[in-house]
């Protein structure tokens, strides 16, 4: 079968272009041949108190279309879709597509982070019964307020 090369599916929304998520992308291209499928949960915004569906979709996409950029300046083989709200059910859809070795999930650090105060990376392990990889980074933005640490 030669060599076999490894799958992770990255689960990340806001901090998808965050340093510490480059960091875990680099150890995971150091160790072997290996491939990323990006979801971006549509989760609405919370600095938008009226959304509509599509503005968070709007959203992910954007997202989703500058990290498969800056994943593909890293050297990775990469792909992505824009998934539902729900962090697990998106997780499942992508899931049933294509088996994955490991899942990186990518959050805000607590108190900012809705996906840690619902527990999510106890729940996918849970729920998936695979490796599950949590980073914590900071927001994309924190680069453009120049606040350092």
């Amino acid at each position: 079968r030669g060599k076999t090369m490894r799958r992770y599916l990255v689960v990340a929304n806001q901090t998808l272009a965050a340093g510490q998520l480059e960091r875990k992308v680099r150890e995971c291209l150091a160790a072997g041949p290996c491939a990323f499928h990006i979801v971006v949960p549509a989760t609405p915004p919370r600095e938008h108190l009226t959304w509509v569906e599509g503005d968070a979709r709007a959203i992910a996409r954007e997202r989703l279309d500058r990290a498969l950029a800056w994943f593909r300046a890293l050297g990775a083989e990469v792909d992505g879709t824009v998934g539902d709200a729900r962090p697990l059910l998106a997780i499942g859809d992508a899931l049933r597509e294509e088996p994955f070795d490991e899942i990186i999930l990518s959050t805000l650090p607590a108190g900012a982070s809705r996906w840690l105060r619902m527990d999510l990376p106890s729940r996918v392990e849970a729920a998936f019964g695979m490796p599950v990889s949590h980073v914590v980074s900071r927001p994309e933005r924190s680069a453009v307020t120049g606040s350092s640490g």
